[in-house]
């Protein structure tokens, strides 16, 4: 049986363009070489696109265009994959499925699903309105309220509006302390706590950075538990994790860069609550029509009551990262993961 040919696309133009390559890394060691072969095409953080080799340690200290070749997802479906541009001239590669290990802006917003409908070629992960929605965090929100799924109160603050009527509203409706966070954004970039009026003033600022729609919500103070989904029509969401983080929120630094965060899997939570949080990650998954994989994020507070977070339909596929470990601790292994999202791929899109 031939191999199918598997392109993962890691990199863009976002500011997880380092989460992104870590992400490829561990699929590329992972996949199961009896049944695919990898392709790597890498998009630089200023948007050049490159077929490069497999060379996993250049991808980590991001010296992989190195003897790259310039390449783009064609969107010529009788292509059905990529135009490579060499010395020797250009060519096409067939394509049988697309791993997107991208994350972020321009990568898990709908723009870049929008590209690889276009190609014909079956991807992994949703498709171009689910994307566009679930990275909107407030988009997120109205659809999940309308869908009777329990959240922390929250407002949205638009671009330009006057400091003091955006302090006097958080004030009003939310209270200190409060969290802050961009609408379009993800790894916890741009987010941060704000305890008082001054707080608020430089949270905002920083969330500007990452989008002009900006997230304020109550502060909640529970345990942070996630549900790892898995499916198409038939959904699995066989464990719970929880995170602990010793900065206060678990940011990009503890997700990415050090230990300080505690992951605990499954979550110590109850057997009732845990089967409540599978459940109501379900009802977010469906609501937003996602397919292939979504990671759902709760609040689940002292008395009982679970809140939904928010949801990343691409998360992370790092070594440390919560999705694969609930799976694994199924009793999933790593390389299985893989290859059912492909094959999750290949069957909604009818390939």
């Amino acid at each position: 049986m031939a191999k199918q040919t598997v392109l993962v696309l890691f990199g863009g133009v976002s500011n997880e363009y380092y989460v992104s390559r870590r992400t490829a890394a561990s699929i590329l060691r992972e996949i199961d070489r009896e049944r695919f072969a990898p392709v790597p095409v890498g998009i630089t953080a200023d948007g050049r696109w490159y077929l490069c080799e497999e060379n996993i340690p250049a991808i980590l200290d991001d010296t992989w265009m190195e003897n790259a070749v310039p390449a783009i997802l064609s969107p010529d479906r009788s292509v059905h994959g990529l135009v490579v541009f060499t010395p020797a001239g250009t060519r096409t590669q067939h394509i049988d499925v697309i791993f997107p290990a991208v994350h972020g802006q321009n990568c898990e917003d709908g723009a870049l699903q929008g590209l690889m409908e276009l190609s014909g070629v079956p991807y992994v992960g949703v498709g171009v309105t689910a994307a566009a929605v679930t990275f909107d965090k407030a988009i997120t929100h109205i659809v999940a309220e309308r869908a009777g799924i329990p959240m922390a109160r929250w407002l949205l603050v638009e671009e330009g509006e006057d400091f003091p009527e955006t302090e006097r509203r958080v004030r009003e409706t939310l209270g200190y302390p409060c969290f802050v966070k961009p609408a379009n954004s993800g790894s916890s970039v741009g987010c941060s706590a704000a305890r008082d009026a001054d707080a608020l003033a430089a949270a905002l600022a920083l969330a500007r950075r990452e989008d002009r729609r900006i997230l304020v919500e109550e502060l909640v103070v529970a345990q942070e538990v996630e549900c790892a989904v898995m499916g198409n029509r038939e959904l699995c969401a066989p464990r719970t994790g929880e995170i602990v983080s010793n900065e206060g929120f678990y940011d990009f630094d503890s997700k990415y860069l050090n230990d300080t965060a505690q992951l605990y899997v499954p979550a110590r939570i109850s057997p009732e609550k845990a089967e409540e949080v599978q459940e109501l990650a379900k009802r977010v998954y469906r609501a937003l029509d996602c397919r292939g994989l979504s990671r759902v994020d709760f609040f689940v507070k002292a008395d009982g009551t679970v809140l939904f977070n928010e949801i990343n339909t691409l998360p992370g596929f790092t070594s440390i990262s919560m999705y694969p470990k609930m799976f694994i601790d199924a009793g999933m292994a790593y390389p299985e993961i893989i290859t059912r999202l492909i094959e999750l791929a290949t069957e909604a899109n009818g390939s």
